[in-house]
C-alpha cells in the first residue's frame, strides 16, 4: 500500500520500521521541524527524520498544516493511507479525508481512556496495571476517531514510563502491521467510541514533579515511575532540590509523614501518608549526575529522623 507517515519520536520509529518491513511503499515521511538540542543549540534531527533518512525515504518538515503547502504536499504524494504515530501537529480534516483509505493513528492507550498528549506517563501516574494501544480511525476531534483494534499489555508494578514506551511503541507497530493489512483487504472495523467513558491524559510539565509524603508510598512510586525521563519527580534533601529516579516501596513504619527513617547504604527511606516507608534508590542533585543514593549520602550525610 501507498503510505504516508507522520511521526516524530522514539516511539514512531518503530511503526515506521514495520510498515517498511512488511514492503510498503512509504511514499513520505512528515515530521516535526529540526529543533536545537543542549548548550550548544546544534539543530537536531527527530528520531523519525534519522531513521527515514538511513533508509532513503523522503522527509517533509511543514511547520504548519493549515497554510495548504502541507495539503499541497500530500495531494503531490497521492497516498492511500495516512499513518501517524505521535507526530505532534493536529492535522486538518482537508489532510485527514485525502487518502482513499482515510488516515489512521497509533495511540498508546486503551481508548476511550487517556486520549491526549501524555497516556503512557499518566497511566502510569494513576497506578493503573493494565495499558495498550489502539489503532483508530482520525477524526476531527482529538484521539475521538472509531477503533479498528486495541491490544492490551500489563504494566509492572516498578516499570518507569520510558521502559514502558519502548514496550508499547513495538505492540504498536505489530498491530499497525495488522490493520494495515486489515484495510487493505476490506475486513477492518469500526467500533465507535464510548465518548462518554473518556479520559484525558494531558501533557506534562514540572508542576507534577514535587514529592508530598503526605500521599502514600505507592502513589509517591507511581509519581516517580511516570515522570521518567522528564520532567521527573523531586523532592527537598538538606535544603537541596533533588531530582528523583528510581524507588522502591518498603516496610511499614510509625514514624510520621517525611521523617527519615535510614540514610545510608540501601539509600534513603521516607516515611509517607500510609506509615509506609519509601526507598529512594536513584538521585540526581542540581549540578550533579544521577547516582545511586547511596553513593550520593556517602558525600552528603543526612540525619535520620529515629
Amino acid at each position: 500500500m501507498r503510505i504516508l507517515f507522520m511521526g516524530t519520536p522514539d516511539f514512531a520509529v518503530a511503526s515506521l520500521k514495520r510498515l517498511v518491513k512488511d514492503g510498503h511503499n512509504v511514499c513520505g515521511v512528515f515530521t516535526q521541524p529540526d529543533k536545537p538540542k543542549n548548550r550548544g543549540h546544534k539543530m537536531a534531527f527527530s528520531p523519525v527524520k534519522e531513521y527515514a533518512l538511513t533508509v532513503g525515504l523522503p522527509v517533509y518538515q511543514p511547520v504548519k498544516m493549515r497554510d495548504g503547502e502541507a495539503l499541497r504536499i500530500v495531494q503531490e504524494l497521492a497516498p492511500e493511507l495516512i499513518v501517524v504515530a505521535a507526530y505532534g501537529k493536529i492535522l486538518p480534516e482537508d489532510i485527514l479525508n485525502t487518502p482513499p483509505y482515510g488516515s489512521i493513528n497509533v495511540h498508546s492507550s486503551i481508548l476511550p481512556k487517556y486520549r491526549g498528549a501524555a497516556p503512557i506517563n499518566w497511566a502510569i501516574l494513576n497506578g493503573e496495571s493494565v495499558t495498550g494501544v489502539t489503532i483508530m480511525y482520525m477524526a476531527k476531534e482529538l484521539d475521538a476517531g472509531d477503533i479498528i483494534l486495541c491490544r492490551e499489555t500489563a504494566i509492572d508494578p516498578d516499570e518507569d514510563a520510558q521502559t514502558l514506551t519502548t514496550r508499547l511503541a513495538e505492540l504498536g507497530a505489530d498491530a499497525l502491521s495488522q490493520a494495515v493489512e486489515q484495510l487493505k483487504n476490506g475486513t477492518a472495523v469500526r467500533m465507535p467510541q464510548d465518548h462518554n467513558a473518556y479520559t484525558y491524559a494531558p501533557m506534562l510539565d514540572r508542576s507534577l514533579s514535587p514529592m508530598d509524603f503526605t500521599r502514600s508510598a505507592r502513589q509517591l512510586h507511581d509519581q516517580v515511575r511516570g515522570l521518567i525521563p522528564w520532567p521527573c519527580a523531586s523532592m527537598e534533601l538538606d535544603g537541596k532540590n533533588v531530582k528523583v529516579y528510581r524507588t522502591a516501596i518498603g516496610s511499614e513504619t510509625t514514624l510520621a509523614a517525611g521523617k527519615i527513617a535510614e540514610a545510608g547504604k540501601q539509600g534513603l527511606a521516607i516515611a509517607c501518608g500510609d506509615r509506609r516507608l519509601l526507598r529512594i534508590l536513584e538521585l540526581q542533585a542540581e549540578g550533579g549526575k544521577r547516582m545511586a543514593a547511596a553513593d550520593y549520602l556517602r558525600g552528603h550525610p543526612v540525619q535520620v529522623d529515629v
